[in-house]
């Protein structure tokens, strides 16, 4: 217990410069490469002028600070879901809650066409709330609705279907060209003035996931035990949902559905630091930042110069690890 509290303090504590080496790196890598000395200068003496500034500052910073922050989101949002159901296999991606945010900001774009960006992360994260309110509500209703395997199917289900009737919708209104973005999430486009609307709501999700932490370790003990300890096991629940709902919403108005990187990395941070979720939260924070950054420069370079959508990279490693988990555990519920 104390080497693993050790690791977690050491990941915590060079996790800023781990985001700084990995921010140049990503700036640096794409389908024109700039020299270290290029970055330096374009952030300390930004030239209007100069092609290579301007690609830096509209394009590269943000992609890379956009990873950063939609994979810390998502990591800690699977963490949470995991924690709080005991369902080693619950992730937003998989449990609906990315797709009710496609779906709404569907609904969005049909609606409301010519909106500013406050309305689409609003409408992103209703729609969030919605696949989370369907995919528990009717694993709650259903016989053994909540066993890890019968979620994972139903929030699948759910999820396709959502998915289904958005791209229906989307052609029928004619707004497929505008909705394909987030679908199939590309981090090139990422709009920084989208990041900063989106740093208020993603501050009062990861302050609401660290003051949860404590009673999710107590809760991901079982219902019975955290009741037996006083525990309101209900309201915590409630809360840890809400928390979902931002980080989830957030992550997908800024960047589309990404999957599979709140059902890897919080299995990851878990073996590395133990179940202790004080250090589990933040630390999948780091680390799931860490893997969607690396995802994203894989992403430039498999098919180079063309980029691949960095849900493929995602998938390449999540399919295979949902697989895994499904064979190991089966439909035992802890996590």
């Amino acid at each position: 217990m104390g080497k693993q509290r050790s690791i977690a303090f050491i990941i915590l504590l060079i996790s800023p410069l781990i985001a700084v080496i990995l921010i140049l790196l990503s700036v640096r890598f794409g389908t024109k490469s700039m020299s270290t000395n290029t970055i330096i200068e374009a952030i300390t003496h930004f030239d209007t002028a100069n092609i290579d500034h301007q690609i830096i500052w509209s394009s590269r910073l943000p992609r890379a600070i956009g990873a950063l922050l939609i994979g810390a989101f998502l990591a800690v949002s699977g963490a949470l879901m995991q924690g709080m159901t005991r369902n080693y296999l619950a992730s937003p991606s998989i449990m609906g809650v990315t797709d009710g945010s496609v779906f709404f900001i569907t609904i969005f774009m049909i609606l409301l066409p010519n909106a500013g960006a406050m309305s689409m992360i609003t409408f992103s994260l209703i729609g969030s709330a919605f696949g989370a309110i369907l995919v528990f509500g009717l694993a709650w209703l259903l016989p053994d609705g909540l066993s890890p395997i019968r979620m994972a199917i139903l929030g699948t289900i759910i999820g396709t279907f959502l998915g289904g009737v958005s791209q229906a919708l989307s052609t029928y209104f004619q707004v497929s060209q505008n909705i394909s973005f987030w679908y199939n999430a590309r981090l090139h486009q990422m709009d920084p003035h989208l990041i900063k609307l989106a740093i208020p709501f993603a501050v009062v999700g990861i302050i609401l996931a660290l003051c949860l932490s404590r009673s999710i370790t107590i809760l991901s003990l079982g219902d019975e035990m955290s009741t037996g300890l006083g525990q309101k096991t209900e309201l915590v629940k409630g809360f840890s949902i809400l928390a979902v709902v931002i980080l989830t919403g957030i992550s997908v108005a800024l960047a589309g559905k990404i999957a599979f990187i709140g059902l890897i990395v919080p299995h990851i941070t878990r073996f590395i630091v133990g179940q202790d979720y004080r250090w589990v939260i933040p630390c999948s924070a780091v680390i799931g930042g860490i893997f969607l950054v690396l995802c994203d420069m894989i992403s430039r370079f498999i098919n180079y110069p063309f980029e691949t959508p960095v849900g493929v990279v995602t998938a390449l490693f999540g399919v295979p690890y949902f697989l895994y988990l499904i064979k190991k555990r089966g439909g035992k519920r802890g996590v």
